[in-house]
């Protein structure tokens, strides 16, 4: 099956690298064209020439911002709206993992955590909705992770504000399926991101990068970590007409290490 968005504009928070990346250039590839948003300009720029030298004919818009500011995510937005007429998907895909014990996380670190994962993408999706609504088409996916089903100990805060991101992602799907809104989770297990460079690094300097991850891969039902372009391909399908009954889910896209379905 091929999956076309010609005529679509897509926004990707967390665009410039990892599965963020992963995601615009394939939006890109199937014609979409692409808004993304990371705080760092020099590296934006450099995804958008890879994208367009990776999809000839490809329109990606680079737009610096902290999404966790409010001021800055909405000139971000409206810089978008401005190349591109409007955004018809969204996603909501910037974070990090921040875990500790229970009783040393302040307010400070929640507070944080709620406004780069679960704020920004409340304050954007509140930015698309009225346009896609109008437009009766539209599609939001936010990306969390397995932890929003199944948290361990020493998870908060990521697991809490993923979860939360689970049930706003449900309440938008009620609200947005009579406007041909459709509104999904995707939850991501491990894949070979830069994200694991840190971790590398801390927990086993003496390998390699690439044993390090093949390592993790066993303790995987798959038996591997995943591929970015794996998770982009899933995204794609949700986010163009292929995925037009599918609404008001969080799909496990981690190799089947999830308990939780």
């Amino acid at each position: 099956m091929q999956i076309r968005m010609d005529g679509r504009s897509a926004l990707i928070t967390g665009g410039s690298r990892g599965l963020g990346r992963a995601m615009a250039l394939k939006f890109a590839q199937a014609g979409a064209k692409v808004a993304i948003l990371a705080r760092r300009a020099d590296v934006l720029e450099e995804t958008r020439r890879e994208i367009e030298a990776a999809a000839p004919g490809a329109r990606v818009k680079p737009c610096p911002c902290d999404v966790s500011d409010p001021g800055q995510l909405q000139e971000a937005y409206r810089a978008a709206v401005k190349d591109f007429g409007q955004v018809d998907i969204l996603v909501n895909n910037a974070g990090t993992s921040v875990r500790g014990k229970f009783e040393e996380l302040t307010d400070e670190v929640w507070q944080a955590d709620f406004d780069l994962k679960l704020f920004a993408a409340i304050r954007l999706c509140r930015l698309a909705l009225p346009g896609m609504k109008e437009r009766r088409w539209g599609r939001i996916i936010n990306v969390l992770n397995t932890a929003a089903k199944a948290p361990a100990g020493e998870g908060a805060p990521t697991a809490v504000t993923r979860a939360a991101g689970m049930a706003m992602t449900k309440v938008l799907s009620k609200e947005g399926a009579p406007y041909n809104v459709l509104v999904n989770a995707l939850c991501v297990g491990r894949f070979v991101t830069d994200q694991w460079l840190g971790h590398h690094k801390r927990q086993a300097p003496e390998k390699s990068f690439e044993q390090y991850m093949k390592d993790m891969g066993k303790t995987i039902p798959l038996g591997r970590v995943g591929d970015a372009e794996e998770f982009a391909s899933v995204a794609c399908f949700l986010a163009s007409d292929a995925g037009s009954y599918v609404s008001g889910v969080a799909i496990n896209v981690d190799g089947g290490a999830s308990p939780v379905v």
